[in-house]
């Protein structure tokens, strides 16, 4: 039978059975096992991870306090639950005459249905690496968690010195939480088992998307820090900037979150004569008058532009915008939207105009155009003071 239960069978129910169907299932590393680790935690809630932590109690022996811990076996042997309710010591082999060693504590757990080792239980033993000039910890056995790397030098025992035990203690431990539980992490950085699931690692919270831990302020509805982000993890992500500017991740670029208000002004004076419209003034050093934007996700924009302007009180000045998009005119020049005036002294005129339908995130230009009235005497419009405002709306 393929399919395991528990508390089902009124006879049967196996070892295995009952490890396999554990619904307070740890920390997951696919959809049938779980990831061995210890159950964080301690007395005075200042410290992640407090079980099985270790210190020299003696020359040659270390003590190793109390804790909860999760060894997972083959996919088809379940997940070992182990407790140690109250420190234990281990005692270490007096070191090699030539070389150290790298010993491994470990929590292992023997079950004679799969090691034939004519034992079932779990032990907190010590694992003796091989001497050497460059020795390395010796392999981890099946259904064994390692808890701690020890250095034990050349020459070291009980009556010569024993282990140093500040330098020689590697802390392998790493921490398991409930399913659905946030993880403190501790140690090595393992990938997430599904999307949604999250982790503490120390500075930040952390969200698993798939491919990658993002810490929370740069995940889904965050606002990422300052500096905090080169590359966003998706479209419609946000940041700070260091200038103070909110930006949105477009899909390939950052671009501002809310864009504008973009503005542009001349201040020279200049004139023409053309009957027809121009973006040229006479007199003036810079031509054309004009202003780019990004159009916003409201797909609309108010847009302002006016200027001093003078002609004669019976010919009409004429101001009025071009919009393009590339080499592309999206709205066209129209006289009944125009700024107009007709003096022979300089006057203020002004409009607002609202422009929609545009596409969001493309680039568009507006471009200042001048004429005169047709006449046959070769009068001069004067335009002093132009300017353009762009609004996005929200």
């Amino acid at each position: 039978m393929n399919l395991r239960s528990s508390w089902v069978a009124e006879t049967g129910q196996t070892r295995e059975d009952t490890r396999l169907t554990q619904t307070g299932v740890t920390t997951l590393t696919n959809p049938v096992q779980v990831r061995s680790g210890i159950l964080p935690g301690s007395y005075t809630g200042q410290h992640r991870l407090s079980g099985f932590w270790t210190k020299g109690a003696s020359a040659m022996t270390a003590t190793v306090a109390e804790g909860r811990a999760v060894v997972q076996g083959e996919i088809s042997q379940g997940a070992y639950p182990v407790a140690l309710p109250t420190s234990q010591d281990v005692t270490f082999d007096a070191g090699d005459a030539q070389y150290g060693r790298i010993d491994l504590i470990v929590i292992r757990v023997y079950d004679n249905l799969y090691d034939s080792s004519n034992r079932n239980e779990a032990k907190v033993e010590i694992i003796k690496g091989v001497p050497a000039q460059a020795p390395q910890a010796p392999a981890v056995p099946a259904r064994c968690l390692a808890l701690y790397e020890v250095t034990v030098p050349a020459t070291v025992s009980a009556g010569n010195g024993g282990i140093p035990w500040a330098t020689s203690l590697k802390d392998l431990r790493t921490p398991v939480v409930s399913l659905g539980g946030i993880l403190p992490v501790e140690g090595p950085v393992y990938p997430g088992a599904f999307p949604g699931q999250y982790q503490d690692s120390g500075g930040a919270l952390q969200r698993w998307d798939g491919g990658a831990w993002v810490s929370y302020p740069s995940a889904l509805g965050g606002i990422a820090p300052a500096g905090a982000v080169t590359t966003a993890s998706y479209t419609g992500q946000y940041r700070d900037t260091a200038g103070g500017q909110l930006q949105r991740w477009s899909g390939t670029a950052w671009t501002p979150a809310v864009p504008g208000p973009y503005f542009v002004d001349n201040g020279d004076y200049g004139d023409t004569t053309s009957t027809t419209y121009t973006p040229t003034l006479a007199g003036r050093i810079t031509n054309p008058l004009a202003l780019s934007f990004t159009a916003p996700p409201s797909r609309a924009i108010v847009v302002h532009y006016g200027c001093k302007m003078k002609s004669r009180d019976d010919h009409y000045a004429y101001m009025a915008l071009r919009l393009t998009q590339g080499a592309t005119v999206v709205n066209d020049l129209d006289d009944e939207y125009a700024v107009t005036a007709a003096s022979t002294t300089l006057l203020s005129a002004s409009a607002s105009r609202r422009l929609s339908n545009l596409t969001p995130g493309a680039t568009y230009t507006l471009t200042a155009h001048f004429r005169i009235l047709a006449n046959t005497l070769g009068l001069k419009a004067g335009f002093d003071n132009t300017f353009i405002k762009v609004d996005p709306l929200p």
